[in-house]
Formats: C-alpha cells, structure tokens, sequence
C-alpha cells in the first residue's frame, strides 16, 4: 500500500511539475510559426549616408521620389516572409507618419508636398499581401527637447498611441535601450510603454532584451545559440540591460517564456548606403542563416533598407529571390513516410516519447538525405534537452547527429547518407516529450 502511494505521489508531482513549466501565450504562439519577418530601416540616415542621425538633419532632405511600399511587400511576400516592422522613428527623431507631436517629421519634408505617410503605405501594403505589420520606435530621441526629463515619457507614450491607433493591427512593437550619452539620467517608462501596447493592440507582441514577449538573441550576426531555451528569467533584465551570452541561449531553468529573435541586415549596415550595393548577402548566404536562427528555436528578422528613391535596389531583390527558391526546394519534399502525426505541419498533433525511448522513422525506400527537421509541441512547452538521430546503413545501426534544444524546431545538416529508416532519441528532457513534426530532406545544390 505505502508503495502504491508513494508511486501515485510521483505521477501526481511530475504531472505537476509538468504543467508549471513556462508555456507560450496565444500571441507568442501565433509568432513564432511565422519564422521569417523583415526589419525596414529608412530615415533622414539614408539620405545622409550615416547609420545613425544626430538629430539636427532637415526634413528637407527626406525625399523619396519614387517610394514603392508595395514593391517592398510584394517582394517580401514572394521570398515566404510574413511581416514586416519599419523605424517609424529612429534615434534621430524623424518621424515617418505625420505625428501631431512634432514637427520633425514627413509633413515638413519635400516627398509628397508634405502630405506623405511612409508607415501608412507600409501598413496599408502589408495588408494587401497579406503580411503582418509591425512598428519599431526608437526610445532615444536625439531631436526632441524635452529627451532627458521626466516629460519625455509623455511624449513618447503619444506617439506610441498614435502609432497604435491609427494603422490598423499592430503586430509586433520593437523597443530597444539606446540611450544618449547626453541624458544618462534618462528614465525609460518602459512598464507604461508596454501597458499602453497591451491596451491598445493586445495580441502584439513585445520586443526588447527582457522582452516582456520576445527576446533579442544577443548579436546582430545572425547566431541563435546552438542550444536556445525559449525560456528565461526576467529579474533583474531591461532593455539595453542584459548578458548578451544569457539571451543567446536562455535557460533550461527559466521562470518566463520569451523566445528569441535574430536580427540581422542584409547588408553590412542597417541602413542603404550605396557603396554596399556589392556587399548585399547572397541567397545562399541567407539560408545559411536561416539553419542558424529558424533551425535553432529562433526566428529570422532580417532587415532589407530601402534605398534613396524609396525602392529595394536589385542586388537586395535578387538575393531575397534566390533565398526562398533554395529554401522551397530543399523542404519540397519530405522523405518521411508511415507518420502522419508526424508529418501533418500540425504542432498540435504529436507522438509522446520519454528519455530513450527510441522512434524509428521509415523512409519506405531507400533515399539520399543531409537534412532533418524536428519540431515539438511548444503549446504545452520546451523539453527536449538532448537528443540524437542513427540511420540503419543495413545491417546495423550508425551514428548520424547529435543535438541539444529543439522547441519550435531544429535544423540538422550533415554529409549525405543513404538509408531506409532512422532512429531518434531524446536523451535528455525536462519531462515527457510532444514530438510534432520530423523531416528528411534532401538539400538543394544551390545550399
């Protein structure tokens, strides 16, 4: 008797400790599928060729003669990217909308006899093709004078409100730390900026170092951590104010779930300078980093600036092109048979599997592969730990990749091998395991 109840005392604590681990909210559950989103860096910096603005630029150089905001959708939409956040408001202080709290902004320059609105025609372009809209607005304000007073807070949160009333859903707000070395005593009210996106467009999600709902990866080249926990702990953290290393890889032991993003540029710089028109990324370049940021539990927001005619140039055209004609032809065709569960793209069907329990995974033939895809069911949280895959040569089994974290997913490359079937073990996880989806891929030559 006394066996039997400490044995339902063991299944009672580690349902328990099962369902206190950290799970995604609806918002940060509808984000992450989206897997690559694009960051559109353009201001009063490209037209004066400088990465960031001091604050003393003229509107009168913001001019954009040609500006095709749904040439810039329309080519996102068609390279497979799902949204796209532009700078409102960089550390400059132009403003790309017509704000009523200053006027430093597009209503005083040239482009449209003053009677443009740059986030406007983004928004309204997203919502043709289908992408979701995001806004970045920079906290530091290098124009404004009331930046460094309490004051501040009050404009900011202003122009937050117009942001979020004005353009329809809001799907993403970027904030970051930046700070001007002029105003250390600066005190953002990141806790209000944050209570006014949740009132106004509560199923946006928040960017920054500490989140609240997405978190930086901890470098702008484009590297989620080769182990990456969605989860971390958020004392102690605020924007600007975070170990880089810490964000990179999150922790297992983590109290909060707060994904990581990977920004990264298409181009050396954040905004279009001319002179890296032949230092653009490649498509292969591109999916490169794809592997290491979607392939880590991470997603990819790229960042391709516009240039001075308000345009994509070609370079960035063709290498956005060539990335998603690689990608479409890797992932074509997945070589796994027998596992509908496991093949269905549905997170929310799933085969549990516990610490070495090994899955086998028929490939109905045999077939050349160099590439597996694993997902689990984050909806219920992030368990694997450790894990690794074996492919049959025939006769025996051999070893193929090990892994660490997998979460939303994981991406294996290695050197070819022919097989039949495979087998995965989860060596190390933090409770029972949703396994969702397995892919066997045969990579494109082009990778």
């Amino acid at each position: 008797m006394r066996h039997s109840f400490l044995m339902g005392c063991v299944v009672v604590l580690a349902a328990f400790m099962a369902n206190a681990q950290p799970k995604p909210t609806p918002r940060q559950l509808a984000w992450q599928p989206l897997e690559t989103t694009a960051f559109l860096h353009f201001t009063v910096n490209t037209f004066t060729d400088k990465e960031w603005g001091d604050g003393t630029e003229s509107p009168a150089i913001f001019n954009p003669t040609k500006l095709d905001a749904r040439q810039w959708i329309k080519a996102l939409k068609e390279a497979g990217f799902k949204m796209a956040i532009i700078t409102a408001k960089h550390h400059d202080g132009f403003c790309l909308w017509p704000s009523k709290m200053t006027e430093h902004s597009v209503k005083n320059s040239p482009w449209k006899n003053g009677k443009g609105d740059v986030v406007k025609e983004v928004s309204d372009a997203c919502r043709e093709f289908g992408l979701k809209f995001g806004v970045y607005l920079s906290p530091w304000d290098r124009h404004e004078p009331r930046y460094g007073t309490a004051a501040y807070n009050d404009y900011y949160k202003s122009q937050l409100r117009e942001l979020l009333t004005n353009y329809g859903p809001v799907s993403e707000v970027w904030f970051d730390g930046a700070k001007g070395e002029n105003a250390k005593d600066m005190t953002y009210d990141f806790a209000g900026y944050w209570a006014l996106v949740r009132e106004l467009q509560p199923n946006a999600v928040m960017f920054s170092d500490a989140g609240p709902d997405v978190r930086w990866v901890g470098n702008e080249a484009g590297n989620a951590g080769e182990t990456c926990w969605s989860t971390i702990n958020t004392e102690g953290l605020a924007p600007g104010v975070a170990d880089s290393k810490y964000l990179n890889r999150g922790d297992a032991a983590g109290k909060q779930w707060v994904p990581a993003e990977t920004d990264v540029s298409i181009r050396p710089g954040w905004f279009y300078h001319a002179s890296e028109d032949t230092k653009v990324r490649s498509g292969k370049n591109l999916v490169n980093l794809y592997y290491q940021s979607v392939g880590r539990n991470s997603l990819l927001l790229l960042n391709v600036p516009p240039n001075r005619e308000g345009l994509f140039s070609e370079p960035d055209l063709a290498s956005l092109k060539e990335f998603r004609s690689i990608l479409d032809e890797t992932f074509k065709t997945n070589l796994v048979a027998k596992q509908p569960k496991l093949t269905d793209k549905k997170l929310a069907t799933f085969t549990t599997l516990s610490a070495n329990q090994p899955l086998v995974i028929e490939l109905g033939k045999e077939a050349e592969f160099d590439r597996i895809s694993i997902q689990e069911n984050i909806a219920n949280g992030q368990r694997i730990a450790s894990g690794r895959v074996e492919y049959w040569n025939g006769s025996d089994w051999q070893p193929l990749q090990t892994f660490t974290t997998v979460g939303y997913k994981r991406l294996l490359r290695f050197p070819a091998v022919k097989s039949t079937k495979l087998r995965l073990f989860i060596n190390n996880a933090n409770g029972s395991v949703e396994l969702a989806e397995v892919g066997v891929y045969k990579a494109s030559s082009r990778e």
